[in-house]
């Protein structure tokens, strides 16, 4: 015992600043790279979307997808709602890359083909995802607000698209293209939806078929024809 009672020798004293105790993290915090976390859960959740339609999907069966924990899923996505929204973000992302093209290379038919393409085998799920979104949308408001604002971009965009062909003389422009490239979204909607539903009449051969009729469908009339 020293001269201060205490049963401690002075040469075993630590002040908390000699040992400090780490700080525990925030339950559920991400370890690494945080962007590539986000997108592993969105891809779990577009996954988890297509398998188990809108209702069924779930926080915990995202996270049991990642093998890991509720948590670590609302550190990224608060709720349910949060999630789908970010689902639907994604799809309109990747359609959207569909209309990054050169005006004044313009080849509507490669785009409309590109836009089939997009539901092949590793795109099915965002497809499936995609006829779920339209499902709930009309009782979900965060959903359709999503899908109101990205349709009505990417018409805009294909409507310039469409407007730059009418100036080069590769599309009709009897039919304003505003209009056009609201029947040509419809067009290919259709048969995106019913692709994954009904996938023999979407062959490679017939989709070559069905590009080959959208494009006699928009080509201007010809002389004989007037």
């Amino acid at each position: 015992m020293n001269n201060s009672g205490s049963l401690v020798s002075p040469t075993n004293q630590h002040s908390e600043t000699d040992n400090p105790v780490k700080p525990r993290g925030r339950r559920g915090r991400p370890v690494g790279d945080r962007e590539s976390k986000r997108a592993e859960l969105l891809a779990a959740a577009i996954a988890v979307t297509a398998e188990e339609g809108y209702t069924g999907a779930s926080l915990r069966k995202v996270a049991k997808r990642i093998g890991g924990t509720t948590g670590t899923v609302t550190y990224y996505f608060a709720n349910k709602e949060e999630m789908i929204t970010a689902v639907a973000e994604e799809l309109f992302s990747k359609l959207a890359a569909l209309l990054d093209v050169n005006d004044e290379n313009l080849d509507l038919n490669k785009l409309l083909q590109k836009w089939l393409v997009l539901n092949d085998s590793s795109e099915t799920d965002l497809w499936l995802v995609f006829i779920q979104l339209l499902a709930h949308a009309r009782h979900e408001p965060a959903i359709a607000a999503v899908i109101q604002r990205h349709s009505a971009q990417f018409r805009s965009r294909l409507a310039s698209i469409v407007e730059t062909g009418q100036a080069q003389g590769t599309i009709r422009n009897d039919i304003p293209a505003e209009l056009l490239a609201d029947q040509l979204c419809a067009l290919c909607d259709g048969w995106v939806l019913m692709m994954p539903i009904e996938p023999e009449r979407f062959t490679p051969e017939r989709v070559q078929v069905l590009l080959q009729t959208v494009s006699t469908l928009i080509a201007p009339p010809s002389a004989s024809s007037v």
